[in-house]
């Protein structure tokens, strides 16, 4: 068996077989893109929704945390309909479902709805959201698993992630002005009206690697060379294996997937505080405006945008050079979390810029650190890709349902930002534990794989 740097190093690196794999990494990253703008609608409307619907803070602390409650509970039934039914065809019904599901919650302030009824009304119109969105992210990182060689799966999870952060950059500002000009409602109109066209173009552009006319062969032999599990789905549907409880049990002994898993909800907690009380933070903490707080929150995006890529070539790079992956995806997650502790520091700023700065600051680390991804690509087993992203992302999310209402508590009961950002703050410390300190190396799980998905490189994944 060739020795690790050969595995990573030797293989071919050239572009001019093909670059159809790429093509398909841009379309993941405009619908992950579409995905996480349809998430922060609500932050962007949270303020105009609670004057005029008559709310409260842990109202709306309730209403931000319904989408996590469902997105949680529905990722590993997400994960299992992938590796059943494949991505193209669970990817498309969900970016169709959640955009219709968006688009309903603009209609809320036009039923003359108030108080407990509207916040219970949009609680459950948030809820089906996330849990039609469940299968999002799975279906990354199984697509990624399935068109990237390994050494280049860090830069492209790292790129499909960092949809998050163009999301606030392009949209924050715009679904500023269209509540401004016209109305919160439109937010959530526009917005699914936008995921259906992409819906379509979804359907008509996408195909798995073995059925796609338009990759070469040259191409698909680099990746598949490389680690990719080009044959996933053709196996899937040749084979139609079955999954017995014994053979999912591995997904939940393992100590490095259990600190996988606590890193994930660790820069998760992270995100939700971004894409719910964020802007809130500005307008009722820093005294801004609502287009204030529109452009303002765009700026810290542009800096998580940027770690995202930096943290993912960082460690695509440490690959090829014959670095172990485990070391090369703990390297830029450790120190993207401790940059990511700066935030708690706004407490004790006064001007506005400086809170900006440190908030860039946290926002580029945790970019740097959203590593996980191509992890869960690197360590799922083979048959069990879709599933184990379901896991992984099931837990992470349950701080999309414990964030957002623990800084609505606090907010409510002190009336100020400064112990909530203590709070959030905390979880890049654990963050760092867990991967440091509780995590082993990162190895290919072993599981009952099909031939066909056999790997040169899978001994050293």
């Amino acid at each position: 068996m060739s020795n690790h740097k050969e595995s990573y190093v030797s293989l071919p690196r050239s572009t001019h077989v093909g670059r159809r794999r790429y093509w398909v990494l841009a379309l993941i990253f405009i619908i992950t893109v579409i995905n996480y703008a349809d998430r922060a609608t609500m932050s962007i409307a949270g303020t105009s929704v609670i004057r005029e619907l008559s709310l409260d803070p842990m109202m709306l602390g309730m209403i931000f945390s319904a989408f996590a409650w469902a997105y949680a509970l529905g990722q590993i039934p997400g994960g299992w309909l992938l590796d059943k039914f494949g991505a193209r065809r669970v990817y498309g019904i969900s970016l169709i479902l959640w955009s219709l599901f968006t688009a309903l919650q603009g209609t809320v302030g036009w039923m003359g709805l108030s108080g407990v009824l509207a916040a219970s009304t949009l609680f459950l119109m948030r809820f089906m959201l996330g849990l039609v969105e469940s299968p999002a992210f799975p279906a990354n990182s199984r697509i990624v698993s399935c068109w990237f060689p390994t050494r280049e799966r860090g830069l492209a999870s790292a790129l499909f992630n960092s949809g998050q952060y163009m999301a606030v950059v392009l949209f924050t500002p715009l679904m500023a002005w269209i509540t401004h000009a016209w109305g919160w409602e439109h937010i959530f109109l526009w917005m699914g009206a936008l995921g259906l066209v992409l819906a379509a173009v979804w359907f008509i552009y996408y195909r798995d690697p073995h059925q796609d006319p338009r990759l070469s062969p040259q191409e698909k032999a680099l990746m598949k060379e490389g680690g990719a599990l080009v044959d996933l789905d053709a196996c899937r549907q040749e084979k139609k294996p079955g999954l017995r409880l014994a053979e999912m049990k591995c997904l939940f002994v393992s100590r490095s997937l259990w600190a996988i898993y606590l890193g994930q909800y660790c820069i998760t907690a992270l995100t939700y505080f971004f894409i719910t009380w964020f802007p809130v933070y500005l307008i009722q903490g820093r005294g801004m405006s609502l287009m204030q707080a529109g452009w303002v929150a765009a700026l810290p995006a542009i800096c998580g945008f940027t770690g995202g890529l930096l943290g993912g070539y960082l460690s695509d790079m440490l690959i090829a050079r014959g670095v172990h992956p485990s070391r090369a995806r703990k390297t830029p997650f450790i120190i993207g979390m401790g940059l990511s502790t700066t935030l708690v520091f706004a407490n004790v700023v006064e001007s506005d810029s400086a809170v900006i700065f440190l908030m860039a600051m946290a926002f580029f680390g945790k970019g740097f650190a959203a590593i996980g991804w191509a992890v869960i690509s690197d360590v799922a087993p083979k048959n069990m890709v879709g599933l184990c992203g379901g896991v992984f992302n099931c837990i992470g999310n349950i701080a999309g349902i414990i964030t957002p209402m623990v800084i609505g508590y606090v907010v409510s009961v002190t009336g100020s930002f400064n112990l909530a950002l203590y709070f959030v703050a905390a979880h890049g410390l654990l963050a760092i534990i867990s991967y440091g300190l509780i995590a082993g190396r990162f190895e290919r799980i072993p599981g009952s794989s099909p031939e066909c998905l056999s790997d040169p490189v899978s001994s050293h994944q």
